[in-house]
């Protein structure tokens, strides 16, 4: 995962503008607002700039926001410095917290730069961290058949709704040249389908299904919901 950390710890161009980067992370943020529980302690792993997260933690009792990225991770101390409901942490601090701890846990667009086994290292990470009847949401998850077409379609539906339409179409050209484009040539995206994902999260010890609706603007994409203790399959 290295290589990816550098990558978004670096300067690059996958927003096309600063709307685009707002809308982005304003509708991440409005969608996991929707399985944050009231007053519970919640983790966003690996959540990027997270340029919302007042909205989930203003439900919350406390946010806790884990980037790997070292960079990123300062920018987020500096944004969120005062607010008692942000705390932000490496994902090597997660060593410290207490077992079954946790009342939701977020895996947002984050597993596509994982292989498999680092994957599988996390979700045992995450049934340590969950209560018993705790919740762990993995989004974003990139079925096998979906193209690099598909994302760009989807890119410009998210511009046209949103105001940034020619700026997509500008930003589409500027990553194919980018190294964004070259590192997935080379590196790849992790892929899974419906029965290797569920298959994934329950020899982990979850219960999982998929949602309705993904997490963000990209419906190609699948969320799943997992809960520990149980290994039922639907």
């Amino acid at each position: 995962m290295a290589t990816w950390v550098e990558f978004w710890d670096s300067p690059h161009a996958i927003y096309v503008n600063a709307r685009h980067r707002d809308v982005h992370y304003l509708r991440i943020a409005e969608d996991i607002a929707r399985y944050v529980p009231k007053n519970g302690l919640v983790l966003d792993y690996g959540c990027g700039e997270a340029l919302h997260a007042d909205i989930p933690a203003a439900i919350t009792e406390q946010l806790i926001l884990c980037e790997a990225a070292p960079k990123v991770r300062e920018g987020l101390v500096e944004r969120f410095k005062g607010d008692q409901k942000i705390l932000v942490v490496s994902p090597e601090q997660l060593a410290t917290f207490e077992d079954h701890s946790l009342d939701l846990i977020v895996l947002h667009s984050v597993a596509q730069y994982l292989t498999p086994e680092e994957l599988d290292r996390l979700l045992v990470t995450f049934h340590r961290l969950l209560k018993n009847d705790g919740l762990l949401v993995l989004g974003d998850i990139i079925p096998p058949q979906t193209s690099a077409a598909t994302d760009a379609f989807a890119l410009l539906r998210f511009g046209w709704s949103n105001g940034f339409f020619i700026a997509a179409w500008f930003g589409l050209l500027r990553t194919v040249l980018s190294r964004y484009w070259s590192l997935r040539s080379t590196l790849g995206l992790t892929r899974y389908d419906k029965d290797e994902m569920l298959r994934k999260i329950t020899h982990a010890d979850f219960w999982a299904t998929r949602a309705d609706k993904n997490i963000g603007h990209n419906q190609k994409r699948s969320t799943y919901l997992a809960r520990p203790g149980l290994y039922a399959v639907r």
